[in-house]
């Protein structure tokens, strides 16, 4: 698929990057199979060594990026640690990427369980019995807990304690959009501490 030339402001997409994407995101939608808010999460360990791996964008607003998790997994581990993560969403059949990094904060707790209620029972379920990132016996285990947790609670299944919210707070997000013979668009937004507005600049590809 080729797209036209990238271009934000006037006859573009907004300057907004939050509104930008929701434009990217509408697009992706009625062409992406599946998971069109899927992202790489990048995070790293208290040794310094990068980690990554695929989450769901949840909800966003001028705020930053929400995704939920379990807090005693791996990444969960990772975020609280450092307190810093980097995301990337690619749409192959957009020939696009989105891209954002920044400090990251723990959603409220009211924001959490508005999310986790709208979850479906099955999901609800499994965030009891999953010790996520643990070494796992069997799947016979794993059923087996999932049974415990579905006698314990029926289907009124509360949030467990160690499941929330990330929210990744950009301080830089950038836009790429495929280009013939690899002559690709490249922006980005870049915003200090304390700064209100967005600065945009074009980036070589």
């Amino acid at each position: 698929m080729s797209k036209s030339t990238l271009m934000f402001g006037e006859g573009g997409l907004p300057l907004d990057p939050y509104e930008a994407l929701k434009v990217w995101l509408r697009d992706a939608e009625e062409t992406e199979i599946n998971d069109p808010t899927a992202m790489a999460v990048a995070s790293v360990d208290a040794d310094g060594l990068p980690d990554v791996r695929m989450v769901l964008l949840k909800a966003f607003d001028e705020r930053g990026l929400v995704f939920y998790t379990n807090f005693e997994s791996r990444k969960g581990e990772q975020v609280l640690g450092a307190r810093k993560a980097a995301l990337c969403m690619h749409w192959k059949s957009q020939r696009r990427q989105f891209r954002a990094r920044g400090p990251v904060e723990v959603v409220t707790q009211a924001e959490a369980d508005a999310y986790f209620e709208g979850r479906p029972h099955g999901s609800q379920v499994g965030a009891w019995a999953s010790q996520q990132s643990r070494p796992l016996a069997s799947r016979e285990v794993l059923q087996a807990q999932v049974a415990d947790v579905e006698a314990k609670y029926g289907n009124d299944v509360p949030r467990p304690p160690h499941w929330s919210g990330f929210r990744i707070m950009p301080i830089e997000i950038e836009f790429w959009q495929d280009g013939e013979f690899r002559l690709h668009d490249r922006f980005r937004f870049v915003k200090a501490a304390g700064d209100r507005e967005w600065a945009i600049e074009r980036l070589y590809p």
